[in-house]
């Protein structure tokens, strides 16, 4: 049996085996629960469950014990629609909180947005097709998490994602609209001088020639998140609904996903071991495996630098959106510590 010095099933000298084979050891847990308690694990090491794959599923059929014939109780890995989805918003942390969650052992994310719901061509696939895009997972135990930030400004997905589960949960994270709005802005600046194309300045983009707010401007709408967020409301009761504070979560993100935990009905497995503050980048990033594997951060994209804008269009833009963000605090029944000028 290949052994890690930091791994308790590794060591297992002190356990009391009571059958064991090439590729299976079972024996009695040590903090039983019930009088009959027991564990089967694998002669080789992994270090924790999101080291499997579908190349793995035959370890979850085996029957394990001294006859092929003794009645077994099996888990078995397939594909299953969300749990919960991640619906936005837009440039708030929303890949960050996926893979963050994603240390926990229970959960199973989907790592690429999938635009389901809110792409009609897509739409049109069907559930089975979106089934087949979900990772495997035990049903019932295992919580699957779909993220596409476009969900949560595209009119037709709440009734959508209410015709396939109208008990799914469903997660939205935001920010200081003002800040989103900034961090939109760099990454479209990014995207477009990459390709050699003109990159108007941030003024020129939000603001009208009058000087006034352009709120025909994409970047300056996604940050309206009371006229979108009431949309979802009237779908869904709002125990369904869990309001992710994303500056907080960029400060100090456990406190935050402990809330998540107890609204998904998830043990508190997510620490602060999981987590190291990058200084170079000025995030955190998810700390590495057994000391084999380095520091796991986001790509280079994200936390890229911000444009410097001038003050007087900061406070300019503070008072367009406090109107909506105070009809937001009241829907979402909560306040967020966002500048009001």
């Amino acid at each position: 049996m290949s052994t890690v010095k930091k791994c308790i099933f590794c060591n297992h000298e002190n356990l009391a085996i009571l059958f064991q084979d090439a590729k299976y050891l079972l024996f009695k847990d040590i903090h039983p629960a019930t009088e009959h308690h027991y564990l089967v694990i694998p002669r080789e090491h992994y270090p924790n469950v999101k080291y499997l794959d579908s190349s793995h599923l035959p370890m979850s059929s085996s029957s394990t014990g001294p006859s092929s014939s003794s009645s077994t109780t099996t888990t078995s890995l397939s594909k299953h629609l969300p749990n919960c989805i991640i619906i936005g918003a837009r440039k708030c942390g929303t890949r960050a909180l996926l893979e963050f969650l994603d240390t926990h052992p229970r959960i199973r994310k989907v790592t690429d947005e999938l635009h389901f719901f809110d792409d009609d061509a897509r739409y049109a696939l069907g559930l089975g097709w979106y089934r087949q895009q979900m990772p495997p997972s035990v049903e019932g135990a295992d919580v699957v998490i779909e993220k596409t930030p476009a969900y949560f400004v595209t009119e037709a997905v709440p009734e959508r994602l209410h015709a396939m589960n109208a008990s799914i949960k469903i997660i939205l994270i935001v920010r200081d609209p003002v800040t989103r709005l900034i961090s939109d802005y760099a990454q479209l600046a990014s995207n477009r001088a990459k390709k050699d194309r003109l990159v108007p300045s941030f003024e020129e983009e939000i603001l009208l020639p009058s000087g006034k707010i352009n709120a025909n401007y994409k970047g300056i709408r996604i940050s309206l998140y009371a006229i979108y967020f009431a949309r979802w409301i009237k779908l869904f009761p709002k125990k369904q609904l869990h309001v992710v504070d994303g500056d907080q979560f960029v400060y100090d993100p456990l406190p935050e996903l402990a809330k998540i935990e107890t609204f998904l009905g998830l043990p508190h497995e997510i620490s602060r071991e999981n987590f190291v503050y990058n200084t170079t980048k000025g995030f955190y990033c998810i700390r590495g495996v057994d000391d084999k594997i380095g520091e796991r951060c986001l790509n280079k994209n994200k936390g890229r630098k911000h444009p410097e804008i001038h003050p007087l269009v900061i406070r300019k833009l503070r008072k367009f959106y406090r109107p909506y963000n105070l009809y937001f605090y009241k829907l979402a029944g909560r306040r967020f510590a966002w500048p009001e000028y």
